[in-house]
């Protein structure tokens, strides 16, 4: 058994929030249909960025569409639509990524679904929500983390904002935010026998994740400073040194023993007693710079793990793939398709003793499975040809 199973899924996303939240979903056991659009109706190709030009095989490697079914419906043709409510009537979630106000014009909105199956949980994730002064201002990651605060806050003092990839707006705020929702969704319908909306800002998600940052400015008045704080750059005991072979190791050594530690194995003992004296900060920062110079990194994080230090070495993500400790909790797998053979992706974060998940599929191409879910609903193959010849499915 898995924890999701039986849970039925109608994706409307595209872009990778919405593809993650529901990855993670299928990953764990529900029954995720992609409802995806004609290929005349997008202005560019179905592939994510930086993977392979070639839509088979980067729809194999994609990771974000595993564990799912797909079917191509052009929601603006009526006939179209009755399908799309046909699987709504048995569905228990719908995830839409649109702009707000595009599901009301398409007529696959809450407020129709809910008519024809009240038990619904119904997902909208977007930029700003779906109200407020910014809910119609187009955005990625980058802008949904400036207005959030984030963005402000990581770097160096007197540089440029250092902008991260598109994890912490698009996949924590995003993504894992809707899932979360979602799943707190289904749990409240089995007290209240009924669904609800659930409306997901990434911006608001970003926000959220910043409550510790956010405590700390209401109760003193004063916010984290790109490189200032001592979290993000502003200590030398919480930080990132290059080594002699131009590698880099972090630091995080915030206890009082752990930076004791610390202190002892870069051989300045007297630097114990000024943890917390930002003053003398600046002669530690030396000589830590220093001392890492004089070794690889690969040896001072073999030196400095058995020391009680919380140390690690900053990988590039294809050492970090292949790091033992990554693989020993199987978060590299391997994955059978049926042209491409063994691919690997990566594995599955979420460890349960009972119910575990599982990689079932890889992703399927666009309308892969739509003769199949036609079928399933009562559509003989006359009907589900003359649905393909004007366009209402693919």
């Amino acid at each position: 058994m898995m924890p999701l199973e039986g849970v039925k899924v109608l994706d409307l996303s595209r872009l990778a929030p919405g593809p993650f939240c529901t990855m993670l979903l299928g990953d764990l056991g529900a029954e995720v249909l992609l409802i995806e659009p004609p290929p005349q109706a997008v202005a560019r190709p179905n592939v994510p960025s930086g993977f392979p030009r070639d839509v088979a095989k980067a729809t194999a490697h994609n990771a974000l569409g595993r564990n799912k079914r797909s079917i191509i419906l052009n929601l603006r043709d009526e006939e179209a639509r009755e399908v799309f409510y046909r699987l709504a009537e048995s569905a228990d979630v719908v995830l839409e990524g649109f702009r707000p106000g595009v599901v009301k014009r398409l007529g696959v909105d809450y407020e129709t679904l809910r008519g024809i199956n009240p038990r619904l949980i119904y997902c909208s994730l977007s930029g700003y929500g779906q109200d407020g002064p910014y809910a119609g201002l187009v955005g990625h990651d980058i802008n949904y983390i400036s207005m959030a605060g984030a963005l402000g806050m990581i770097g160096w003092p007197g540089q440029p904002p250092a902008i991260p990839l598109n994890i912490i707006a698009d996949f924590a705020g995003g993504g894992l935010h809707a899932a979360y929702a979602i799943l707190v969704a289904l749990f409240v319908r089995e007290r209240i026998g009924r669904g609800q909306y659930v409306d997901i800002a990434m911006s608001d998600g970003v926000m959220y994740l910043l409550a510790m940052a956010i405590s700390q400015y209401f109760a003193t008045g004063s916010a984290p400073r790109a490189g200032e704080h001592l979290l993000n750059g502003g200590a030398p005991h919480y930080n990132v040194y290059q080594t002699k072979d131009g590698g880099w190791i972090s630091l995080g050594s915030l206890e009082p023993h752990f930076y004791a530690n610390l202190c002892r194995a870069m051989g300045r003992e007297d630097f114990i007693p000024y943890q917390n004296d930002s003053s003398k900060w600046p002669e530690v920062f030396e000589h830590f710079r220093q001392q890492f110079r004089t070794r690889t990194r690969d040896e001072w994080f073999e030196t400095l793990r058995q020391t009680d230090i919380c140390v690690g070495p900053v990988y590039g993500l294809g050492e970090a793939l292949a790091d033992p400790h990554n693989r020993h909790r199987g978060m590299v797998v391997e994955v059978e398709h049926p042209s491409e053979g063994k691919l690997r992706q990566v594995g599955i974060g979420t460890k349960f003793s009972e119910t575990p998940g599982r990689v079932r599929s890889t992703a399927p191409l666009p309308g892969q499975h739509s003769d199949e879910v036609l079928a399933s609903l009562g559509y003989d193959a006359a009907r589900i040809a003359a649905l393909r010849e004007r366009g209402a499915v693919g």
